[in-house]
């Protein structure tokens, strides 16, 4: 069995009066695609904020390659090789492919220019142009906008650009809900040769048959606690569901 990159023990969540966690536990391991899976409501969205920085939880311990870290800004996650990839395609639609890959962590040019604020135009380009296809992210160009591209091309960038950088944890929220078909077995194809590097992956999705195609196991959360686990290759679809609406539970839930 991989081992564990990442992991939340008894987190809980308070905001004001109302319980978004409630003891919630979640595991996410080296090399593998884990589903984060949940009825509206089930505290998905609150679990993967706490676990990515955006949010602290109330209570409870997150533990990253065995050591206990809190994670008091995303800045924070990331920098210990922890990234995310959201559903609204959180890409410049003005800037191309390789500024995309490079948002925030420019190169700048050697010497006088570099100090000047002269970005190394060149050098990023060749590097995304490699890391494209290193994961197999096909592009109808690289030189122009990003906005001017496919949904699916727009939302590979974004997954590359995470996985460029993360060195352990990906978090996807929804990578493929704004797509169509092939854009979307697209994405998932990138989902699965990101896991083949060794990176644990994280895919938050309502889509089911999604879930069942690419994910090596799912935990299924509801109202803010982990309920059930499974292994995705013996997994059955009514299985998800009945765990998602109370019928199955493995763990307990009060």
């Amino acid at each position: 069995m991989s081992e564990i990159l990442l992991e939340a023990v008894d987190l809980t969540k308070h905001y004001g009066s109302v319980e978004a966690l409630r003891g919630a536990a979640f595991q996410a391991r080296a090399g593998e695609v884990t589903a984060l899976i949940g009825d509206n409501g089930a505290g998905k969205s609150t679990l993967v904020k706490c676990l990515s920085g955006a949010e602290q939880p109330t209570s409870g311990k997150i533990v990253l390659d065995g050591a206990e870290v809190h994670f008091d800004s995303p800045t924070t996650a990331r920098r210990l090789g922890i990234e995310t990839v959201y559903q609204d395609l959180a890409v410049a639609p003005e800037l191309d492919p390789a500024a995309n890959l490079f948002l925030g962590r420019e190169i700048h040019r050697k010497g006088i220019l570099g100090k000047l604020g002269m970005l190394d135009k060149a050098e990023m380009r060749r590097q995304a142009v490699e890391e494209f296809q290193r994961l197999g992210v096909t592009l109808q160009s690289t030189d122009v906008p990003i906005g001017s591209l496919s949904g699916g091309q727009r939302q590979s960038v974004a997954v590359a650009r995470s996985v460029v950088w993360a060195s352990k944890v990906v978090f996807m929220d929804e990578p493929t809900a704004a797509l169509g078909v092939v854009q979307r077995e697209r994405v998932l194809e990138v989902i699965k040769k990101v896991r083949d590097k060794g990176i644990a992956v994280v895919l938050i999705s309502h889509n089911m048959p999604e879930v069942l195609s690419v994910a090596d196991r799912v935990e299924v959360l509801r109202l803010g606690k982990r309920v059930a686990r499974f292994t995705g290759s013996d997994t059955k679809l009514e299985d998800l569901v009945a765990a998602m609406t109370g019928a199955l539970v493995q763990e307990e839930a009060a």
